[in-house]
């Protein structure tokens, strides 16, 4: 290259066009921003600061919002949780998720599986919270509005003539492929950087070592001796598992057995399934940093979180305590408004509290788990409605030996005495079940 040839202008140099450069420079023609995680600004896995970046606002306000979805929901931990692990850094492809699927495990990768496990439970703990969840949705919402409006404020159309340029321009010349490069399922784990010849997954390809043997002199043959194998890296004491384990039963029975008594079963088995949780959270955050990736510890996370949102999803008026219950009025003032009961047996017989002839009596029951039983008078009109969250029911004209379990079952029907009786009243019955059997007759006399 002579010293009148400007540089960059030689044969194997790449032709630049301004305008395709221009246009991906900060705020060109087509400045995309995509969403990527922020290195150089994160506190702790570059979500709020890769937001902040994205939306052109103050991270702190995505950090501040988070935290708020986080305690009132548990949304915010899941939306982080899923964001650090299917979202890159700015100077990477490759997200964290791949990186666990392959066998590249590490605190990142676990942490953020955490971090989704921990926000799901605390979600599914909070269904029934309504106040909770719409506070939540607002806020989301809020923020989510917030970040679009910041993103588009600064955007500007296109100018059609440089957007023209950019797509006629011939494509950009790339170095071509280094021989031996490692691909990313051959990529070792080395956090400094450095390639030690070994693959560092913790399951997939090993390295393969080759070493050679100078000729022989003179014509001798010299035999080759086998390679040794690489030795295999110290992983981590093996008690951590187990030990991880116990303190996850004890975690749960101990919060389980605290509220046994003063709590409805659901309640108390949250409290129990949640500690056990986080220490199963915190038993794979330390499997992690000791280098002895807790396997079997994510399975029973996950077997946890699960068993969780089943109990979240039982009625809050089932009980800890199995009970049978008989409840007899023998006039129609003797009957109560509403019967209650938690789990059991429950029997309200009102053979002898008919409402009267040209009156209506209304009353309910309401059981949590268990079996009511209803024996409504002989001689009055009953005006019934009943509600089974998982179960059965069974009317007078029902078969005894036709039980049909199923969820969300209802009936809504209107019970006639028989053709020669007297006009006995109007008996308007409403009857909840939980979990079980709701069995309606007619008294006999």
């Amino acid at each position: 290259m002579t010293d009148e040839q400007p540089a960059g202008t030689g044969p194997q140099a790449a032709p630049r066009d301004p305008l395709a450069a221009t246009a991906r420079e900060p705020g060109g023609p087509w400045d995309v921003r995509a969403f990527r995680r922020d290195r150089r600004h994160k506190r702790l896995g570059g979500v709020c600061a890769g937001l902040g970046q994205h939306c052109d606002m103050d991270p702190v306000i995505f950090r501040i919002g988070l935290a708020l979805l986080s305690v009132t929901s548990g949304l915010g931990l899941v939306f982080y949780g899923f964001a650090w692990l299917f979202v890159p850094f700015e100077d990477e492809e490759e997200n964290e998720a791949r990186r666990l699927l392959s066998g590249r495990v590490d605190g990142q990768a676990l942490t953020a599986v955490l971090f989704a496990l921990v926000g799901c439970g605390v979600f599914l703990s909070l269904l029934n919270n309504g106040g909770a969840l719409t506070f939540a949705a607002v806020l989301a919402l809020l923020l989510a509005g917030a970040g679009y409006w910041s993103q588009q404020r600064g955007t500007t159309d296109p100018d059609p003539v440089a957007a023209q340029a950019v797509a006629d321009a011939p494509p950009e010349a790339k170095a071509p492929p280094v021989a031996g490069a490692p691909s990313w399922w051959r990529d070792p784990i080395v956090k400094d950087g450095t390639h030690d010849g070994i693959s560092g997954y913790f399951w997939g390809p090993e390295g393969v070592t080759v070493q050679y043997q100078p000729d022989p002199p003179h014509g001798r043959i010299r035999q080759r001796e086998p390679a040794a194998a690489p030795r295999p890296q110290q992983r981590g004491p093996r008690w951590i598992g187990g030990s991880v384990f116990l303190a996850a039963l004890l975690a749960g029975g101990l919060g389980t057995g605290l509220t046994w008594e003063e709590q409805p079963l659901g309640t108390s088995l949250q409290a129990g399934l949640a500690l056990a949780l986080a220490v199963f959270g915190i038993g794979i955050a330390l499997s992690a940093f000791l280098g002895r990736t807790g396997v079997g510890s994510i399975v029973l996370a996950v077997i946890t979180a699960g068993l969780l949102a089943g109990s979240a999803a039982l009625p809050k008026d089932i009980s800890t305590s199995w009970a049978e219950t008989e409840w007899r009025p023998t006039t129609a003032a003797q009957v109560a408004p509403q019967y209650e009961l938690g789990s059991g047996i429950g029997t309200l017989d009102l053979t002898r509290a008919g409402p009267g002839k040209g009156r209506t009596l209304s009353t309910s029951a309401e059981v949590g788990a268990g079996q009511v039983k209803v024996i409504v008078p002989k001689d009055s009109t009953v005006k019934l409605n009943v509600e089974v969250g998982i179960g059965d029911i069974q009317l007078p004209d029902d078969p005894k030996s036709d039980v049909d379990i199923a969820p969300g079952k209802e009936k809504s029907v209107t019970l006639n005495p028989p053709a020669d009786s007297k006009d006995g009243g109007t008996l308007e019955l409403h009857i909840e079940m939980g979990i079980g059997q709701v069995e309606v007759s007619r008294a006999t006399s």
